[in-house]
């Protein structure tokens, strides 16, 4: 599960900030154009957030899954999630393929969880730090 978690997001940020797999269906694709939608929808300031979005979407997802630091890097990536499944549910609906909540509803519950239970005794965490962080 930590993979999937992990891993999953990851192809999903590079798209949306950074420009990779065209032709997906992403309708934004440059950290400008991030920022731009979070100024739209009133998350200020844009940038701000759109670097947020970017550093959440490149790099905790990675150690996520390798479960280094899992709890603290889980946070961002719970809140990002989250933060996004309240802004599709209020503007999007329900339904992943109608950019719904579904989706970012369900990777916020599995980040939910490492924030809660860790990484697990099969984590760097535990092998690094002799325990669960």
């Amino acid at each position: 599960m930590r993979f999937l978690v992990g891993m999953a997001l990851v192809p999903h940020g590079m798209r949306m900030c950074l420009g990779y797999f065209k032709g997906t269906g992403g309708p934004i694709n440059t950290v400008q154009g991030v920022t731009a939608m979070y100024d739209r929808k009133g998350y200020k300031p844009g940038q701000l957030w759109a670097y947020g979005t970017v550093l959440t979407s490149s790099s905790r997802h990675l150690v996520l899954h390798w479960a280094l630091l899992t709890r603290p890097m889980a946070l961002p990536v719970f809140l990002l999630m989250a933060l996004s499944a309240y802004d599709h549910a209020k503007y999007d609906g329900y339904f992943w393929n109608k950019m719904g909540v579904e989706y970012p509803a369900m990777w916020a519950a599995g980040a939910l969880y490492f924030l809660v239970h860790g990484g697990g005794a099969i984590s760097l965490d535990h092998l690094l730090l002799g325990r669960e962080f």
